[in-house]
């Protein structure tokens, strides 16, 4: 995974007046867990932001107050209205022990099923895993270069060391379906098959 630094600061109380103090403030509340005590701190607003609405997903190294931590973002709370962050989870990361994660798919190559006018499904843009923190990528890149037109890539064939999925082994990650225009020129080819077969019957009968 990518990796990111954040700087927090400690918070003296986590009470509901506080929270909204440290918002009006340009901050958000945090906490860190995982291994043992909780640790409850405070971010600023435009640092998490750029973690929360990026695309990655990142190994991020915590700097509260001097105390140092790798952690992921877990969880999330965000405003109804305004769609920014109200709380953020931290789960702290042991490099021994696996953690749950989603990671971005990112398709790779020229479908030639695309190319013959089909249309390009992709039901999955994240996928949750499972692995050691050292051992997961930044992304899942899945190769489409064989896919054609009614053909599809399910998580069973996806092979990648170090890691499990954490979805079901029949779900189809990315796929080519016939496109309508691509279906519609099918119809007039196999008509066109079929005067000619026509024709060419008519003229042995003759």
């Amino acid at each position: 995974m990518k990796k990111a630094q954040l700087s927090g600061s400690l918070r003296a109380s986590v009470g509901k007046k506080n929270n909204a103090a440290l918002r009006n403030e340009g901050q958000v509340p945090c906490v860190l867990y995982g291994s043992g005590e909780q640790t409850h701190f405070s971010v600023r607003a435009v640092d998490v932001e750029k973690l929360i609405f990026s695309p990655d997903v990142y190994q991020v190294e915590l700097d509260i107050d001097g105390k140092k931590a790798m952690a992921i973002i877990q969880a999330k709370q965000m405003h109804p209205v305004r769609d920014t962050p109200v709380h953020v989870d931290f789960l702290e990361l042991n490099d021994k022990k696996p953690v749950k994660v989603s990671l971005p798919v990112r398709a790779k190559g020229a479908a030639p099923g695309v190319l013959n006018g089909g249309k390009l499904r992709q039901p999955y843009r994240m996928l949750r895993v499972v692995g050691l923190p050292g051992s997961l990528p930044e992304e899942i890149v899945v190769d489409i270069s064989t896919l054609k037109i009614g053909s599809s890539i399910r998580v069973s064939e996806l092979k990648i060391s170090g890691m499990e999925f954490n979805e079901p082994a029949n779900a189809v990650v990315i796929g080519v379906k016939m496109a309508r225009g691509a279906a519609d020129e099918e119809e007039e080819e196999e008509s066109a098959e079929e005067v000619a077969e026509g024709s060419t019957e008519e003229a042995a009968a003759e």
